[in-house]
């Protein structure tokens, strides 16, 4: 199978998981507290991700220089968008609805806040996706470590996130619409970053690599962070652990 192909099958596979979490998270009733944990093992999978496979892999193949800047350029690029975006009314994106002033807000109440948490969603997977892409250029082998870091952590973050759209009234069709979408670009993503970024130099491909990195421990600090500590409190800390170290251990397997 050609890898281009397989580079957008597991970008799907890995975006599909907030497809499920959304229909968990619309479908059924989950318990606050259940969603925060999951949301905390995610986190803590997504960080060991983050240092052992994307910024380990960017310092090996292009030093130090590349790693940083790269790291701090996705950092700080997803944080600008995010300020963007929150402004807009995707503040709370990932939050599930239960505190009323941590809501997502519906389109009366905010104009324009049903794009934002679409482009807001984007924002989150699109990062995650293209690493996926670019693993295959190591090699040939898709980094399994990675999109198992991705999947275990999209399906909280979709689940949340779609909890709290139904709770702001939008319609199945939105919700479902905006998730399926995100999967697609999750797959389009991952061929962009094996296609775009494989006929680059060793020292672009780290940065690149790092670009997305940062991003995502953004991602992890503004948003999934707070969300799990919402709910769970102190017994977050052992569940991110544990979640680390889970794919810690896949990682060196």
């Amino acid at each position: 199978m050609p890898q281009v192909i397989q580079a957008g099958g597991w970008g799907l596979l890995a975006g599909a998981a907030l497809l499920l979490g959304a229909v968990f998270g619309y479908m059924l009733r989950v318990p606050q507290k259940v969603i925060a944990l999951v949301m905390a093992f995610g986190a803590g999978v997504l960080l060991s991700a983050v240092s052992f496979e994307l910024i380990d892999e960017a310092y090996e193949q292009g030093g130090l220089a590349p790693a940083a800047v790269g790291t701090l350029a996705g950092a700080l690029a997803y944080t600008a968008g995010n300020v963007w975006l929150a402004r807009r009314g995707a503040r709370h994106r990932k939050r599930s609805g239960h505190h009323p002033a941590q809501a997502q807000p519906s389109e009366e109440e905010h104009s324009g806040s049903g794009l934002a948490l679409a482009l807001g969603a984007l924002l989150d997977g699109v990062p995650e996706s293209a690493v996926i892409g670019v693993s295959l250029l190591d090699g040939g082998a898709v980094s399994m470590v990675t999109v198992a870091a991705v999947f275990i952590s999209n399906v909280p973050e979709g689940l949340s996130s779609s909890a709290g759209m139904k709770k702001a009234g939008r319609s199945k069709g939105y919700v479902f619409g905006v998730w399926g979408a995100i999967a697609a670009a999750s797959a389009l993503s991952a061929v962009l970053g094996y296609t775009v970024v494989g006929g680059f130099s060793p020292a672009v491909v780290a940065a690149v690599t790092a670009v997305a990195a940062g991003a995502i421990l953004a991602m992890i600090a503004d948003t999934m962070i707070p969300e799990a500590f919402q709910e769970a409190h102190l017994a977050i800390g052992l569940v991110t652990v544990s979640g680390f170290l889970v794919s810690f251990a896949l990682s060196h397997a």
